[in-house]
């Protein structure tokens, strides 16, 4: 064990889940702080080590050591606080995969400002409502028109609304290569021209934080109503121990990528925290258009040692023919955001060796149930509940469900709180109450519990289909008809329908050289009802060319039940 983990980890191995599940443990300092204990520790103890290696689609690469980290973090902190802002300003990040994201985060950090990463997707309407909803005081951005026009958009609105203006500063980062902005209107900071010119030495502030100061504040994706603000403090990333080392298994020394853009949670899951404490460097790919191959082409081409995507990125990947890849310097595969279908485990497995382990958290939490190193990964199934989760699945009366009985997934927090959990919805206690009361915190996921004690996810509570006395999960319906080759993507919903109250619908992306028609819709029928109950078939079935999603990828089904409701 390296000494940096140790000093937050009293035991690392285990002899059985059990074991992990019972005992393992966390040290939480006073008055934690992941950008001074952790980066500038790294830095004293591992500077010329790398840190993290960042390339993007056209070619471009960067390299940093946890030297170059600290240091870049600490002028952009110089920066920062030269511009105004301290302990519990609101920061807003819009920076994509770009590399600036880590040390203008840790800088933050160091400052004690609330860190609010956003998606580039954000239109003037997004901005507007954050910035309301927070009290947004400044945004750092990418160098890209829309984004920033959106920016100013928003900003002229709050103005002649008769609001004050919500931005003390904004400042755009220009890209490695040639900028798109030549002239960027009034208002606007080239943030890399001062970083460049800021002072590498920033020393410790006294009293710059508690552990129960907001650290992140992450707006949900809002698959119904607006989006919610998630609190986090400052010892959430000692939460990220476990996913990085038991659930990722990275490794020492060896190099981590996580695919998600710095504008959702799953960033902070695997994209700085538990990864860097457990002493690994990251992976960043910059791109705007995923291109499976190119995907395979720079996991092969650098090395990379564990890998974690959404099942939509493994969906393209295992379409493409992996036996053209080297993939003997990956060891360790992780799948997370939407339930697996056992057919891209099948695949992929087929294809690299490799055992894919499944996941389930919230913005809210960490990793929450998972399939973890001494357990057999069931494919589609998250595997079993992590230490310091009392999980319970529960009907709607409240009572614990039988085996094989589908239930609300809640985490029992009178006894003890995981480490990690959210601390309520920023300025909205009336919503934290209704999901978090008498001590249980309803998730409003569906999921049913296996002989062996594995957890098997159903669906979102408003997704499950109740049809002539069924209850049918979604889940289970798109597995079955993500086996069939015509189906690249699908989406189960209900639709209201006089006889039987509701019935099932298919939304389905198809592959590849394969066409809409009426002999397709009664093959995927068919297909369903050989591997399905045959009540679970969609009887009605429908092409498009892509789902709706939310800013994070998930796909939204509400939206599709709206539509179907017009």
């Amino acid at each position: 064990m390296n000494e940096l983990l140790k000093r937050y980890l009293p035991r690392e191995e285990f002899e059985s889940y059990e074991d992990f599940y019972k005992n393992y443990t966390v040290n939480v300092p006073e008055n934690f702080n992941f950008a001074y204990d952790v980066i500038d520790e790294l830095a004293e103890t591992r500077k010329d080590e790398q840190a993290m290696v960042w390339c993007d689609e056209k070619g471009a690469e960067a390299f940093f050591t946890y030297g170059d980290i600290q240091r870049l973090s600490n002028q952009a902190a110089n920066v920062l606080s030269a511009a105004g802002f301290g302990r519990g300003d609101p920061v807003m990040l819009i920076l994509k995969r770009r590399w600036e994201y880590w040390p203008i985060l840790l800088a933050l950090h160091k400052i004690g400002a609330i860190a609010i990463p956003a998606t580039h997707l954000l239109t003037s309407k997004d901005i507007i409502y954050r910035c309301t909803a927070a009290d947004i005081a400044g945004i750092i951005c990418v160098d890209q028109e829309k984004i920033m026009a959106a920016i100013d958009e928003a900003e002229e609105k709050l103005k002649s609304g008769g609001k004050q203006p919500a931005l003390r500063c904004k400042a755009f980062v220009r890209s490695v290569r040639d900028s798109e902005i030549r002239n960027p209107g009034p208002g606007w900071v080239d943030f890399k021209p001062l970083l460049e010119k800021a002072s590498a030495d920033f020393k410790r502030l006294p009293k710059v934080n508690t552990n129960d100061d907001i650290m992140l504040l992450y707006f949900t994706s809002g698959t119904t109503g607006m989006p919610k603000m998630v609190r986090h403090n400052f010892a959430y990333p000692l939460g990220h121990i476990a996913t990085a080392k038991y659930w990722h298994q990275v490794i020492e020394g060896g190099l981590h990528i996580t695919v998600a853009d710095t504008g959702w949670a799953k960033a902070a899951w695997g994209k700085i925290y538990g990864q860097w404490i457990c002493g690994t460097a990251l992976f960043v790919y910059d791109y705007d258009r995923f291109v499976p191959r190119a995907m395979l082409d720079v996991i092969t081409r650098y090395r990379v040692t564990t890998f974690c995507a959404p099942p939509t990125i493994y969906r393209f990947l295992i379409r493409e023919d992996l036996s053209k890849y080297d993939f003997s310097a990956l060891k360790h595969c992780t799948v997370a955001g939407e339930p697996l279908e056992p057919e891209i485990y099948e695949q992929f497995k087929a294809g690299t060796g490799i055992k894919l382990r499944e996941c389930y958290g919230q913005t809210e939490l960490t990793v929450t149930v998972c399939t973890y190193p001494w357990l057999e990964p069931k494919p589609g199934s998250m595997g079993k509940p992590s230490p310091g989760y009392d999980i319970d699945l529960v009907r709607e009366d409240g009572s614990s469900c039988d085996m094989g009985e589908e239930g609300q997934i809640i985490v029992r927090t009178g006894k003890r709180r995981p480490m990690g959990i959210f601390g309520g919805y920023y300025r909205d206690e009336e919503l934290t109450r209704s999901v978090w009361h008498d001590d249980i915190y309803y998730t409003g996921d569906m999921a049913w519990r296996d002989e062996d004690g594995y957890l098997w996810f159903v669906g979102r509570s408003d997704d499950v289909i109740k049809s002539s006395g069924y209850r049918i999960g979604p889940f289970e319906v798109e597995s079955a008809l993500m086996e069939h080759p015509a189906v690249l993507e699908c989406a189960i919903t209900g639709v209201p329908d006089l006889e039987r109250g509701t019935v099932v619908k298919a939304t389905v992306v198809l592959a590849k050289d394969w066409s809409p028609s009426e002999e397709l819709k009664k093959e995927l029928q068919n297909h369903v009802k050989k591997i399905t109950a045959p009540y679970k078939y969609p009887r009605i079935v429908e092409f498009t060319t892509e789902l709706p999603k939310t800013i994070s990828g998930k796909i939204r089904r509400v939206q599709i039940r709206e539509k179907d409701r017009v």
